[in-house]
């Protein structure tokens, strides 16, 4: 099993590679540098290679909340100081998003232990701290299945994901604030934060998570 690791961290890190070489100037300056493998990056590669091969997570409730063990990781090169040239440029969060050939090996083995019988296309694998507010793009404590029917789906999520960056990004709300809430109960910030005036103002289409009785 560990030659087989090896493998698929060697090919993960080859891909990752390549796409992170383009990236050193799309940050700025406090994050521009070489390509080289840098510390952090080769830890989440290694990361993402043992989360390909590693026992299946319990799921959420009803698979509207992330498995127990995701609870959300974040990038600690963005704080709230560097927010407006980070995740509140135009493009970052689709600079920093892993590539197809990265998530797609990922994604088809965490459907294959968790729902065997389900189609891809019926799920996404979501960041739970979006990249859009600062969350790790390659860390497995990031990453789950997220169904995109039914009630409380990953378009909701998105919806909820889109408001708090705008509330961030106009300085409405502190970015930890914001990381906690999407982290910790994304269900509950969907009702907290996607009041009417946050509706009218962004305009999504508001829905109800949870069955009415």
């Amino acid at each position: 099993m560990r030659w087989l690791a090896l493998i698929v961290g060697a090919g993960v890190l080859a891909v990752l590679a390549w796409w992170h070489g383009g990236l050193s100037h799309a940050i700025g300056a406090p994050f521009s540098g070489n390509a080289r493998c840098d510390e952090p990056f080769c830890e989440a590669v290694q990361s993402l290679a043992s989360t390909i091969l590693r026992p299946p997570l319990p799921l959420g409730i009803d698979g509207r909340l992330p498995p127990p063990d995701v609870r959300g990781s974040i990038d600690a090169r963005i704080t709230q100081g560097n927010i407006g040239r980070t995740i509140c440029r135009p493009g970052y969060s689709r600079s920093m998003r892993p590539s197809y050939g990265v998530t797609g090996p990922l994604k088809r083995r965490m459907m294959q232990a968790q729902y065997p019988d389900g189609r891809l296309a019926d799920y996404e694998l979501d960041h739970l701290i979006p990249i859009s507010l600062g969350g790790a793009p390659f860390d497995a404590g990031n990453l789950w299945l997220q169904p995109r029917r039914g009630q409380a789906n990953a378009d909701d999520k998105n919806a909820l994901a889109f408001v708090l960056w705008r509330l961030v990004c106009e300085h409405r709300l502190p970015l930890a604030t914001a990381q906690r809430a999407i982290s910790r109960d994304w269900l509950a910030a969907y009702e907290t934060y996607a009041t009417p005036q946050n509706v009218t103002k962004y305009h999504f289409q508001p829905r109800a998570l949870t069955k009415s009785d």
